[in-house]
């Protein structure tokens, strides 16, 4: 049985004399100050099913406070557990009972399960903390998007081919772990498909290229009929139990995905056909994944996020889209949600010049906008926009504050270290769903180092928005499942 708070941590909680354990200790001060904020995660991770009897693991409160931990310092979920146990500002600030040393899968479990609607009423609770105490009025918004990318390797058809062949291998022994002594009948095919894969890569010449696909897409059909077989093979052994019913829903997502590959390999390669982008499938084990181009940059696979930022530096709010809509598109919906954040429109909004458009102006004016300003005019005119070339020009130069953030948050700490590469969307953060991300949310990668108070709210800000931003902050987005 969970417990909402740790019954008993510590006699003292005891952070060390530096600005990393001051900055520790103010955001454990703000979370003390709103315990309500356990009375939202405690549903996600109290089942009513479970018994009451066995460890208690973390509590709620825990649990909550060794998330933020992991996005403040950029942690993998090992680097967690052993700072967990090294460290003693870790131990007073994540209110660990006496002894208790939490692993790695503990950590992912109690972590991942934390949702995504949760994340954002924090986020909301502390904008609403700092207008109280007018840091941040939400008056002036700037905007702008920017990418994260999903850890794939490049999504060719003959590596995601070769993928779903080294994953039905996986099923098929841990099917026959399942099926005991009786003797399932099939054949590891990894070495060919791997051959298959390479001659693929290495080759030139269509015809050489599409003989071998034909050869890879063949194999990998073999497979799912393994599967298939074994599932009624196991069914007739009336094999049940919980083992059974994971590798049972396992076998049915992947085998969807592994559909879709072979599909997209027969139709891209065999038939000559153009898929869209839509329909295409990037990754077996990130599933939700995006192709996202940038104007005339790299390509790039993962998601597109779209950041709001307050004068204060207070990430205002993060949307992390479904596939790779236009800025210009996203300015109102961004606008709406600032309306709905602060019960009215910000006074002056700018934005990159992706999101400029004479449809986007007039609509944000109408809104109660007086003043809008865009990087690039993209045929614009200033007094259409502001109400003076001053006003434009220090609008302009506010926007490009936004920079700092986004460098902080595509820094070059990223963590990568989840257990089972699934995407969790702080669009779903549940189970095995997991957003890579590169969210820097300590003060020493933040712009003028030094310059940032432990007390202010910011603080807090800069450690969860990485969580928040995982929680994905996209109401409209679909639940999408990813286990590796």
């Amino acid at each position: 049985m969970r417990q909402k708070r740790t019954v008993q941590s510590s006699i003292f909680d005891l952070y060390a004399e530096h600005e990393i354990g001051r900055e520790l200790e103010a955001m454990s001060d703000w979370l003390d100050g709103h315990p309500e904020v356990l009375d939202w995660m405690t549903p996600e991770l109290c089942r009513a099913d479970v018994k009451e009897t066995g460890r208690e693991g973390l509590s709620v409160e825990s649990i909550l406070r060794c998330a933020i931990l992991k996005q403040h310092r950029q942690l993998s979920y090992e680097a967690l557990a052993f700072y967990l146990e090294d460290s003693r500002s870790f131990q007073a600030f994540a209110r660990l009972p006496l002894r208790l040393k939490p692993k790695k899968s503990a950590l992912q479990r109690g972590i991942s399960a934390l949702s995504e609607a949760s994340w954002e009423r924090i986020n909301r609770l502390m904008l609403q903390d700092a207008q109280t105490q007018k840091i941040e009025r939400g008056r002036q918004v700037r905007v702008d998007s920017t990418v994260t990318e999903a850890p794939v390797h490049a999504p060719t058809d003959s590596s995601l081919l070769w993928d779903a062949v080294r994953t039905q291998v996986r099923l098929m022994e841990q099917a026959q772990g399942l099926a005991g002594e009786t003797r399932l009948t099939w054949r590891n095919h990894q070495r060919v498909a791997k051959q298959r894969a390479h001659q693929i890569q290495y080759s030139r010449g269509k015809e050489k290229k599409t003989r071998w696909y034909r050869d890879l897409i063949k194999v990998t059909r073999k497979g799912l009929d393994y599967l298939d077989k074994t599932w009624c093979k196991l069914n007739q052994l009336g094999v049940d139990g919980a083992a059974f019913v994971a590798w049972e829903a396992e076998v049915t997502h992947y085998r969807g995905l592994i559909e879709g590959v072979i599909d997209q390999a027969q139709r891209r390669v065999i038939n000559g056909e153009q898929v869209p982008a839509a329909e295409k499938i990037f990754s077996l084990f990130e599933e939700h994944t995006d192709i996202i181009i940038k104007g005339s940059r790299d390509i790039q696979y993962g998601h597109k996020l779209n950041l709001a930022s307050g004068r204060s530096g207070l990430i205002l709010d993060v949307v992390i889209e479904a596939g790779n809509p236009a800025d210009s598109e996203r300015f109102m919906p961004l606008l709406e949600r600032q309306i709905e954040i602060y019960g009215r429109a910000p006074r002056q909004m700018a934005a990159d010049g992706g999101y400029a458009s004479k449809d986007n102006v007039q609509q944000a004016k109408d809104k109660g906008v007086k003043d809008v300003a865009f990087h690039k005019k993209k045929g614009l005119k200033v007094e259409h926009m502001a109400k003076s070339d001053w006003v434009y020009r220090k609008l302009r130069n506010f926007r490009a504050g936004i920079e700092a953030g986004i460098s902080c948050l595509n820094g070059p700490t990223v963590c990568r270290a989840a257990p089972g590469r699934g995407w969790r969307t702080l669009s779903r953060t549940c189970g095995r769903r997991w957003l890579r991300t590169t969210w820097p949310c300590s003060r020493d990668c933040l712009p003028n180092n030094g310059s940032l108070n432990p007390s202010h709210p910011r603080a807090l800000t800069k450690s969860l928005i990485g969580a928040l931003a995982e929680a994905g902050l996209c109401p409209e987005k679909t639940e999408l499942r990813s286990k590796g």
